[in-house]
């Protein structure tokens, strides 16, 4: 899907609960050279909310008839539940369309290289939807990394806690394999991928996984050890029975430290109806007072430090490049390799949890 032509490039979103309403559907919008073209739910509910707020979409009831028209779309954006997610991304890329997916791509990592695998047979993109590559904490510290602000990093320490101690239900929550429910899976995702972003391949993980809450089925507090090839170790965690929160980022360096509190406000403001570029408030920003400390020997708690200046979220910058990609060609910006990669560590994670003992790695790319 190359090509110098104005046109927009036409979107198919499959699912519009809240990873396709809140994330998918207004980046997509957002997007210059993007065209959100059709949504694919059976719910009048969800269509009435979708064509409240983009009024020239389309609709279709099933998958199967965005595969009918494939020749209308330029791009499947696949949003649905997560076991839904490689049957669907193999379907629309034998159907000729380029595809991106929600994270996890898939239950294992064998899966996801078996898709990428396809991808490339079809000379199709495919890319897996890792939206916090982009959070304002994430992208201020590794600028800090890369200037070399805190010296050698030794460890780091993320945190993705939230208190909420009743069950929603739904498949996220549920205990059956085959929904690829639990905090694992889903934050987890995200921790990891992160760690693998900024530090590289795994070769050894120890995680503790459990079901706190009274009637829960699938893991809601989850703590993963992670020993990297290039010899820092990332102590991530993902948590829904957190009854104080920790610092969303601790990274300890050889020569200074680094100390973040707070999500990134992105999310957030995407729930409450903002959308990027739309009213007068800047996009991904937060006020001074949710900066991080930088410092050596002092407690951030107390002020020692230098405050850090957040640098703004920009989760649209993800469906630009996709955008930039399918014009031109190039690699997207969060590969099925890498996906696969994280999918190994936590396929990893879980096996440490049941066993009760680390898990080595073949270096992961």
């Amino acid at each position: 899907m190359t090509g110098t032509s104005d046109r927009p490039l036409r979107v198919g979103l499959v699912g519009y609960g809240l990873a396709g309403s809140v994330f998918h559907a207004p980046l997509i919008a957002a997007t210059g050279g993007l065209a959100l073209d059709t949504v694919v739910t059976s719910s009048e509910e969800r269509r009435a909310q979708a064509r409240a707020e983009f009024p020239s979409v389309r609709f279709a009831a099933s998958p199967e008839e965005l595969w009918q028209r494939a020749d209308e779309l330029d791009l499947v954006v696949i949003a649905s539940p997560n076991k839904t997610h490689v049957p669907l991304a193999t379907a629309a890329l034998e159907s000729g369309l380029p595809v991106v997916v929600d994270k996890p791509v898939a239950g294992t990592a064998a899966e996801a290289r078996a898709l990428a695998a396809l991808a490339a047979e079809r000379g199709l993109l495919l890319s897996v939807f890792q939206n916090r590559r982009w959070d304002n904490d994430f992208l201020t510290l590794r600028n800090l990394i890369d200037t070399g602000e805190l010296g050698e990093v030794q460890r780091f320490e993320s945190r993705f806690e939230r208190w909420r101690p009743q069950l929603k239900g739904g498949w996220r929550e549920s205990g059956a394999p085959e929904e690829i429910g639990g905090l694992l899976y889903d934050l987890g995702s995200h921790v990891v991928d992160q760690a693998l972003t900024l530090f590289g391949p795994v070769s050894l993980v120890y995680a503790e996984s459990d079901v706190r809450r009274p009637g829960a089925e699938a893991d809601d507090d989850t703590f993963f050890a992670l020993t990297h090839a290039s010899g820092v170790r990332s102590h991530l965690y993902a948590s829904a029975t957190t009854a104080q929160l920790g610092p969303r980022f601790r990274v300890l360096g050889s020569t200074a430290g680094f100390v973040k509190y707070g999500l990134d406000p992105q999310e957030s403001a995407l729930r409450d109806g903002r959308r990027p570029g739309a009213g007068d408030k800047p996009w991904g920003v937060e006020p001074e007072s949710q900066w991080g400390r930088l410092g050596a020997g002092e407690s951030p708690l107390t002020g020692g430090g230098t405050p850090v200046p957040t640098i703004p979220g920009d989760y649209p910058a993800y469906y630009t490049a996709v955008a930039a990609a399918l014009r031109d060609g190039g690699a997207p910006p969060v590969t099925v390799e890498q996906a696969a990669a994280t999918l190994d560590v936590l396929e990893a994670a879980r096996r440490s949890a049941r066993e009760g003992t680390a898990v080595r790695l073949e270096a992961t790319a």
